[in-house]
């Protein structure tokens, strides 16, 4: 079926609530980076100087090691740190030994809020812009800030680092050269199905985050939109039990209803379409070589998970041809 990964040779080292709930020892965390850390120039700004302006700053989606270097300067420099949630971003910060001002920035801020903001960095505010975990605005809040910020002309910058999509692809085993992002899909089936629709002619990969709780129905509605791909779910990236499961779609149907939704965040991707166009003349020929060893209704289920057919279509067809055989 799939390869299933788990590394436990992983330190503990990871994300607090959302990601994880693992403590941290900050001081030898925060010596051993800084005792790696290369000197700096003395042409080089010194790291409390900042320029004013919005720093989009990633974060460790699980793995506390996997701070940057520049991050670590900007969140100990800056005025200001804006997140999603004070009390996620507050155990990142004293994972790393660091007190800051801290405010929430989400989905529900404002237009008062975001003219407050850009206000603080035209007036010399150095402001730090976090998600949860990963890279802000990438399926996080942020877009408004920064399109608001450019028509303000002030000063933005990104702190590059972790996210789930790249390393997921990574991991896949799907091609790389051409994928697509789409994000969280809508929570509904028909809405979701009609979602999927408008990439089954893109090329490349795609890459989907979903959760636990909807991962089985949205496998199988990327089925019914997409067809039976090849695909991997990945989970867990980064900490001790990080987990890829790879095959096709009704391949990963049957694994996750046979062990139940798997918890933690997690990264559909899926391969490219299938170019080829099964004909009536071979899906008989699968249907015949099926009746041999099944039942009408099992030898149906096996060729229209096997060509992505509709089961009622392939159903009707091997009763015609069980029929014709008698």
């Amino acid at each position: 079926m799939s390869d299933t990964f788990c590394d436990p040779t992983q330190k503990q080292t990871q994300m607090p609530q959302r990601f994880s709930t693992m403590e941290v020892k900050r001081k030898d965390l925060r010596d051993t980076m800084m005792k790696d850390r290369p000197p700096m120039k003395h042409s080089e700004p010194q790291p409390n100087v900042m320029k004013p302006g919005f720093y989009l700053v990633s974060t460790p989606i699980g793995n506390l090691r996997d701070i940057t270097f520049r991050a670590l300067d900007v969140l100990s420099s800056v005025d200001i740190i804006i997140c999603e949630d004070t009390r996620v971003t507050g155990k990142l910060m004293n994972a790393y030994g660091f007190k800051k001002k801290m405010q929430v920035y989400n989905d529900h801020s404002t237009d008062h809020q975001r003219e407050n903001l850009i206000i603080a960095v035209k007036t010399g505010k150095s402001v730090a812009v976090l998600s949860d975990a990963g890279t802000p605005l990438v399926s996080d809040p942020g877009y408004k800030l920064v399109r608001d910020a450019v028509a303000g002309g002030v000063y933005i910058t990104s702190v590059p680092g972790p996210n789930a999509a790249l390393p997921a692809l990574q991991l896949s085993g799907l091609p790389t050269d051409q994928f697509s992002f789409l994000g969280f899909l809508p929570p509904k089936t028909t809405a979701r199905q009609a979602a999927l629709k408008k990439w089954e002619a893109a090329p490349g990969s795609l890459i989907i985050y979903e959760t636990g709780p909807r991962l089985i129905d949205s496998l199988q509605d990327m089925r019914i939109a997409l067809g039976d791909r090849q695909a991997a779910v990945v989970r867990e990236l980064t900490k001790m039990y990080e987990e890829v499961q790879r095959g096709t779609l009704s391949d990963l149907i049957v694994h996750y209803t046979k062990v139940g939704a798997p918890k933690g965040e997690i990264v559909v991707t899926l391969g490219c379409a299938v170019a080829e166009l099964i004909s009536t003349e071979s899906i008989e020929k699968q249907i015949l070589s099926a009746l041999k060893s099944m039942s009408v209704r099992d030898a149906a289920e096996m060729v229209s998970q096997a060509t992505g057919k509709p089961r009622k279509t392939i159903y009707t067809l091997a009763l015609k041809i069980a029929s014709d055989k008698k």
